[in-house]
């Protein structure tokens, strides 16, 4: 009888270390990226092992054994415990095991293909309103001007509230949106947050009570109707949901928008081709994620020794996913640092996860970013970057913090 050899410990492994700042870009440190990735698919940094190659970053994904660590970003501002805590920790984005299944299989069903295509004519409305404010003066500052206010009225009309209340989700968003920020005090801040989520919830309980009495055509009403063997969501799941696809469905969609621009803006040829052949425009969401996304990584954590490849994680590790190297992986995308819309049949991008926490609004995503930049192409001619394009950080969620252009 033979013994298998036991793997070593990634930290004993010999791995390729990877040294850059917490603050550094995308950009900054890919070429360490790409060094590492030719020694070996893991290599370690500064939070802990990175997980670089595209085969072993998704079987990361899918494997149940690495789960999301709860209240990652609180933690990180030196919150534990107390209510801010408890409600984020209690929300989906963060759930494991038997409920996280049942929730997940409860809303999935609310995110059919009608559902998102029913929102083709809002998205259409609200790009072609944000253009209009700029198309005249043949310039704007694209993420102030037309990525940051775009995805709040998405949102506010995928949920069934009013347009005229766009503006207050937005202001709700921005205080929220402190729970996943790295720019703030957040223990300074925890006030400011539990009121804007506290009177966002009472919002969704009376749009609840107005949709139990006569349900319309929106996902809350989807989410109200939905059962799965007599099991409905109750008023603190509906609350719960309706915050998580603010959380999940806005930043990423402003930081993504302004990322797929600037990418395009510098590759004036693939523009040309977006314009003349809008059908490209899905085709261009799925390499622009890839060559140039906003989010660039997700953390999970192993509750005990775990074996995968052909090394071992010891509990308690944090494990940096890194989607962006391993969507730039030489072993499975030809030339991986072109930018090109047109690929064929290109390998799926990890950008929106994998296993059991792949995201649940990829679709929608998806059409909001194709819809936008198939409008932008034929109402921004000839767009190109005047001046720097300085990015927010390669952890947590990245993307240009502006991009000042000029078209016509």
């Amino acid at each position: 009888m033979t013994i298998d050899a036991v793997r070593p410990s990634v930290f004993d492994a010999e791995l390729p270390t990877l040294s850059y700042d917490l603050t550094d870009t995308p950009q900054q440190i890919y070429p360490q990226f790409r060094a590492a990735q030719q020694q070996a698919p893991i290599a370690l940094g500064p939070i802990g092992p990175e997980i670089l190659s595209y085969e072993l970053a998704r079987t990361v994904l899918r494997d149940p054994r690495f789960v999301i660590p709860p209240g990652i970003h609180l933690s990180a501002h030196g919150i534990t415990s107390g209510p801010l805590w408890d409600r984020v920790t209690h929300s989906i984005l963060n759930m494991e095991g038997d409920e996280h299944r049942r929730l997940r299989g409860l809303v999935s069903k609310a995110f059919t293909p009608r559902a998102t295509a029913r929102m083709d004519e809002t998205i259409q409305v609200v790009v072609n309103e944000l253009v209009d404010h700029v198309a005249d003066s043949g310039r704007c500052e694209f993420v102030a001007d037309i990525a940051r206010p775009y995805p709040i009225p998405i949102i506010c009309a995928l949920l069934g509230a009013p347009r005229e209340d766009w503006q207050q989700f937005s202001r709700w968003a921005e205080d929220i949106f402190k729970i996943v920020s790295f720019d703030c005090d957040l223990a300074k801040e925890e006030p400011v947050v539990l009121k804007a989520w506290a009177e966002f919830d009472d919002y969704i309980d009376d749009m609840v009570a107005r949709r139990r009495q006569r349900l319309t055509e929106d996902l809350l009403s989807e989410l109200i109707a939905i059962e799965d063997a007599g099991d409905r969501l109750n008023a603190g799941e509906l609350r719960m949901l309706a915050f998580s696809i603010l959380v999940a469905g806005t930043d990423t969609t402003r930081s993504q928008l302004a990322a797929s621009m600037q990418v395009l803006c510098d590759h004036p040829e693939q523009w040309a081709l977006l314009r003349d052949q809008p059908q490209l425009a899905m085709r261009a969401v799925e390499e622009t994620m890839r060559h140039s996304p906003s989010m660039c990584s997700t953390v999970r954590s192993v509750n005990s020794d775990v074996e995968i490849g052909d090394y071992t994680f010891p509990a308690s590790t944090f494990i940096l996913v890194n989607t962006y190297a391993a969507n730039r992986d030489c072993a499975v995308y030809d030339d991986p640092t072109r930018f090109d819309i047109t690929r064929d049949e290109p390998p799926p991008i990890l950008t929106f996860g994998g296993g059991v926490h792949y995201c649940l609004g990829a679709n929608l995503a998806r059409r909001e970013l194709a819809e936008a930049l198939k409008i932008l192409s034929q109402r921004l001619p000839n767009p190109r970057r005047i001046g720097t394009t300085p990015w927010k950080p390669l952890l947590g969620m990245s993307g240009p913090t502006s991009l000042p252009i000029e078209f016509g």
